[in-house]
């Protein structure tokens, strides 16, 4: 995993996500997903991009089920882009790097 992607998990998603001062992209994956594993590239990318504008993280559904279960997530991959606290965009499925990329500078413009 990339040095820049930090791993969340339910204890830590608050203090690392909501009280976070910047915008944080969060990808929520399981290991056993396809999709998953194939934005993970596309993920690590935008994490050195953006170093220092962006936090990015990753959450594994499995071993924390009551954050996405709060956020409402049915279908991984899924990618929220939080500023603030709050939810600013969400993404599902396995999307191109340019979609990604877009959803981050509407929020960092």
């Amino acid at each position: 995993m990339a040095e820049n992607v930090l791993q969340v998990t339910d204890d830590t998603f608050e203090a690392e996500v909501l009280n976070s001062g910047l915008p944080t992209l969060v990808d929520f994956w399981a290991a056993w997903c396809g999709p998953c594993r194939a934005i993970a590239p596309v993920v690590e990318e935008l994490a050195e991009q953006y170093a220092g504008k962006v936090k990015v993280a990753k959450l594994n559904v499995d071993e924390s089920p009551k954050t996405p279960g709060q956020y409402g997530i049915r279908a991984i991959p899924t990618l929220i882009l939080f500023k603030e606290g709050k939810v600013a965009d969400q993404i599902t499925g396995a999307v191109s790097k340019s979609h990604l990329e877009q959803a981050i500078q509407k929020q960092l413009g």
